[in-house]
Formats: C-alpha cells, sequence, structure tokens
C-alpha cells in the first residue's frame, strides 16, 4: 500500500505551507497528490495488476482531484483516514459526523493513527483507547474494516534509559512497548482488521507481535510494516525481517517512497513525468524487497518439510 494520507505534514514539509491553503494552494497540494498515485497506477501497470496493491489517501487534499473514486476504479484496496491530522491525542478529523465522510467515500478500510505508550499519560490512553473503540464497533456493525497505524514514540524517561538514543529505543524498549500497547488495546475493545506497525529490527519480535495481534482467534487478523520517512537501506531491512514471519502481509510505506521525488518536482528539478517514475520504481523496489524474502523463506521451509 502507498500511503500519502499526509495533511499538515504534507502542506508544511514539501510545499512551506502553514495555516489554511489558499484556494491555489490548495490545488497545488492536490496535483502532488495525484502524481504519487500516477506512480502507483504506473507501479501496477508494471506488475500486470493491481491486485493486491492499495492507496490510503486522504479526504482534503485527495477530494478536489476524485482520488479516492480513482483508486476504486483502478481496482485498488482504497483506504482513509479518520483521525484529525497532526495531533499528539486520536481524535476524530469530522467529530461525530466521521461515518457520514466514511459512507461517502466507501473505502475498503477506515484507518486510525493513535500514538500510544502504555507507560504514557494513562488519562488519555483511556480516551484514545475508548474512541478506537468506539469506532471498531461502529465499522464491525456495518461490516466495514479498520486499519491501525500504531505509533509508539518514547518517554522521556525511557529515552534517558538508553542515553537519548532513538535508535536504542526502537531496538531495545519499543518492542515490548508495541506488544503492550496491542494488547491493551484489544483489552479495551480495538478490533483492527490490519495492524500497520513501526519497523522492527529481529524476526523474533515481529514474531511476538504478529502472535499477540493475532490471539485469541484473531486468526483473519494482519499486520503491514510502515515506512516512517526512513532511508531505503532501513526500509530494507524492516520489510526483509516482516516477510519472514506469517501474519505479516506487506507495507504501507509513504515518505521513504515518494518523498524526494515530490520535493524535487515542486522545487522544479524533476520534471512531472520523471517524479512519477521515481515514485514507481520506489514502490516496486520496497515490493520486490518484501516478495523475495517471502519467497526464499517459503522455498526453504518446503525443502525442510520435504521428507
Amino acid at each position: 500500500m502507498l500511503a500519502f494520507d499526509h495533511r499538515a505534514s504534507f502542506q508544511r514539509s514539501w510545499f512551506g505551507i502553514t495555516g489554511t491553503p489558499t484556494a491555489g494552494q490548495l490545488e497545488s497540494i492536490a496535483e502532488g497528490k495525484e502524481m504519487i498515485l500516477e506512480g502507483l497506477e504506473r507501479a501496477a501497470l508494471a506488475r500486470g495488476s493491481a491486485a493486491g496493491l492499495g492507496a490510503l489517501v486522504d479526504e482534503q487534499f485527495g477530494a478536489p482531484r476524485d482520488l479516492p473514486r480513482r483508486i476504486r476504479r483502478a481496482g485498488l484496496t482504497l483506504a482513509m483516514p479518520v483521525e484529525g491530522s497532526g495531533q499528539r491525542e486520536f481524535e476524530f478529523e469530522y467529530g461525530a459526523r466521521f461515518g457520514e465522510h466514511i459512507a461517502r467515500f466507501d473505502p475498503d478500510f477506515a484507518k486510525a493513527l493513535v500514538r500510544y505508550n502504555p507507560a504514557g499519560d494513562q488519562a488519555m490512553n483511556r480516551r484514545q483507547a475508548q474512541r478506537l473503540a468506539g469506532l471498531s464497533s461502529w465499522l464491525q456493525e456495518r461490516g466495514r474494516r479498520l486499519l491501525l497505524e500504531l505509533l509508539v514514540p518514547p518517554e522521556e524517561g525511557q529515552l534517558q534509559r538508553v542515553g537519548g538514543d532513538r535508535q536504542r529505543y526502537d531496538a531495545e524498549l519499543r518492542p515490548g512497548l508495541m506488544l503492550k500497547a496491542v494488547a491493551e488495546l484489544q483489552e479495551r475493545g480495538v478490533e483492527p482488521h490490519v495492524w500497520k506497525l513501526e519497523g522492527l529490527a529481529r524476526t523474533s519480535d515481529y514474531e511476538t507481535v504478529a502472535a499477540q495481534c493475532r490471539a485469541n482467534g484473531r486468526d483473519h487478523v494482519a499486520c503491514v510494516v510502515l515506512g516512517r520517512g526512513a532511508d531505503a537501506k532501513r526500509v530494507e531491512g524492516w520489510l526483509r525481517e516482516a516477510a519472514l514471519v506469517p501474519g505479516f502481509i506487506g507495507f504501507a510505506i509513504g515518505r521513504s517512497i515518494w518523498g524526494k521525488p515530490l520535493r524535487a518536482l515542486v522545487a522544479k528539478e524533476l520534471s512531472r513525468a520523471d517524479a512519477v517514475e521515481a515514485v514507481a520504481g520506489a514502490f516496486l523496489h520496497f515490493a520486490a524487497e518484501f516478495e523475495a524474502a517471502g519467497a526464499s523463506e517459503a522455498a526453504t521451509t518446503k525443502l525442510t518439510d520435504s521428507p
């Protein structure tokens, strides 16, 4: 899945726009989103099919160019966010009217992003879980599916334990915190069909997290890896490890794919056609990395199981 549902960060970081965009600025931003989708369409064409591919796009900047419906017409899986953009605490973008917006665009997945550290603000964690549980129930009652993006940002004390090193936090502390966060959200009634999770360094960590996501009869639940804007080498490592684990079915990556081409396009350092090709190429590269690792594991398993 190609993720480009970014809103506040999208207009600020790639277009230098703060506050409410003008009509002209909105057009430029929407054009940037359209370029990204064209990259995904080009990738689908190169693969010979849109099967197994998807797009995560927002209503604010995607609807002006009719991108959600274009995604559906192309045979791609459509996911759309329900959370307000750039907020520390999960809240619905359209408040109590979130359901009207889901019904209007009819996405395959409603996506929610939550920042949830089990050792963090307990009152905020409870509020977020309550809202997400309500969303989960609303979707289930209507035969709809939830894609939950879970971020586990470090608390100050946790960073101090690893000398302020974010990579050490990711490797040493985040896997256990992620596992606990998944369990707590499940206990509080949050039931995603797909978990969108930060990358992990070890296969064993992926196995433990996947087992929790599918615990207690949740065999239908799947996981995908997000990119977090990391460089290609780091993302490749995450994907190769995840591909070895049953339950991890792919990725939902955004900035690591389209960030540089979009920046170059906005700066007029790259033509639109070349930017589209760059997005398609990066998407295909990551897909090939994940699929090759998974195929290698399947072949190894088959050989091991053979008499």
